[in-house]
């Protein structure tokens, strides 16, 4: 199985990076439970009040397909959606390293 690293670049709105702060953690609680979801990290990017990344490793493609298939069209991501004024996603390739599923 080939892990799925990525990262992702949120920069809300002016003055609602709290707003969408809230709305990504939310997202993050409710991978809790997502066995394929090793990795879901929400970051503000300092001295940036708006701007916000996600840092996220799955486990597999299928994984994250059948997790974003699901949530779609979902009331969070439509909430969040609304929040962002400017969206970058970034994939990576995994290499190693020290953390979970780094090998």
């Amino acid at each position: 199985m080939t892990r799925i690293a990525r990262y992702a670049r949120f920069s809300a709105h002016e003055g609602r990076g709290d707003e969408l702060a809230e709305q990504l953690l939310a997202a993050a609680d409710g991978l809790a439970a997502e066995p394929g979801c090793l990795i879901y990290l929400i970051n503000r990017q300092a001295g940036e009040p708006d701007v916000l990344w996600v840092t996220e490793l799955w486990r597999s493609q299928a994984d994250l397909d059948a997790v974003s298939q699901r949530i779609r069209d979902s009331a969070g991501v439509a909430a969040a959606l609304a929040l962002t004024a400017d969206f970058e996603l970034v994939a990576l390739d995994l290499l190693g390293g020290k953390g979970p599923g780094a090998t």
